[in-house]
């Protein structure tokens, strides 16, 4: 059984881890704060912006076509796998590197050759360290410090480019969804290629666009766009996720040392109150030894 002093230490010692995860508590949610400002801010014009794609290229006029709708034979695939730069998370990356291993399992299965684009720390260290065997394409550690649009845009124009001159055939996006506060959904998006609607796809809205220059001219403009927004949307969801996860892990913590405090507390003033019981009885029976 411990002593008192021992015990006394310990209480002291989760005091101390949870002063640290209730700071880290607060930190996170200040950030979470931060993060689902900024993808509330983004998110309202990436989705005008597809609405507006999906509604044009549904109108009655000429087919259109784009290299980058091309569905060919895969043979190489893309991956790119978003996860955070540290730890105190909970399950927020080990989720993002396990759907990454059964992604590349399945493809390994299919005889396709794998490249990975590591977004973050985490699942950078998961492809070096040969948790999931593939090649690793760039380094991207600083982006997921501050998510920012320059940022997205080299890594979908690198994708865009690879994936024009046939180089890969397909591109997958890997994150954490942010649903919640509690929950945070581990998400595998296609990318490329891209999904045209089918001409004459009935719409909501019917509109009437007037094109200049030209059709072709405004897609190839567009379709890019809408690709690098992608990005930089799964970017800013991945951030919020991962503020979201590392509150709520921060918290269940500071839960788990309060009420461990308790329990050493309580076990503290019963030895105590053991003690004090056995020196009175010490003491009570040498005084009745004396008479």
């Amino acid at each position: 059984m411990p002593s008192l002093k021992e015990i006394k230490g310990r209480i002291a010692s989760v005091d101390s881890t949870r002063k640290i995860t209730s700071a880290m508590k607060m930190v996170s949610s200040a950030k979470l704060r931060k993060a689902q400002s900024h993808v509330e801010q983004f998110l309202p014009y990436q989705k005008q912006l597809m609405d507006i794609l999906g509604r044009y290229l549904s109108t009655d006029i000429e087919d259109f076509s784009s290299p980058l709708a091309e569905n060919r034979e895969v043979k190489r695939v893309a991956i790119v796998a978003v996860s955070s730069n540290s730890s105190f998370c909970g399950a927020f990356n080990s989720n993002v590197i396990r759907l990454l291993g059964e992604t590349i399992r399945k493809y390994h299965a299919l005889k396709y050759e794998i490249e990975v684009y590591p977004i973050g720390k985490k699942v950078e260290e998961a492809v070096k360290k040969g948790i999931v065997s593939v090649e690793q394409k760039g380094s991207y550690i600083s982006l997921m410090d501050k998510p920012n649009y320059e940022g997205a845009r080299d890594i979908a124009d690198v994708l865009v480019a690879d994936f024009l001159s046939k180089k890969i055939d397909k591109v997958e996006l890997i994150y954490n969804h942010f649903k919640s506060m509690g929950v945070q959904i581990p998400t595998d998006d296609p990318f490329l290629p891209i999904i045209l609607p089918k001409n004459g796809t009935q719409t909501t809205t019917a509109t009437d666009y007037i094109v200049e220059p030209d059709r072709k001219t405004l897609l190839d403009t567009l379709l890019p766009k809408s690709l690098r927004a992608k990005i930089f949307a799964v970017l800013l969801d991945s951030a919020a996720a991962e503020q979201a996860a590392r509150t709520v892990a921060m918290q269940i913590a500071t839960d788990n040392a309060n009420d461990l405090i308790d329990e050493l507390t309580l076990q503290y003033n019963k030895q105590r109150q053991q003690a004090i019981t056995s020196e009175l009885l010490d003491i009570l029976g040498g005084s009745e030894a004396l008479k």
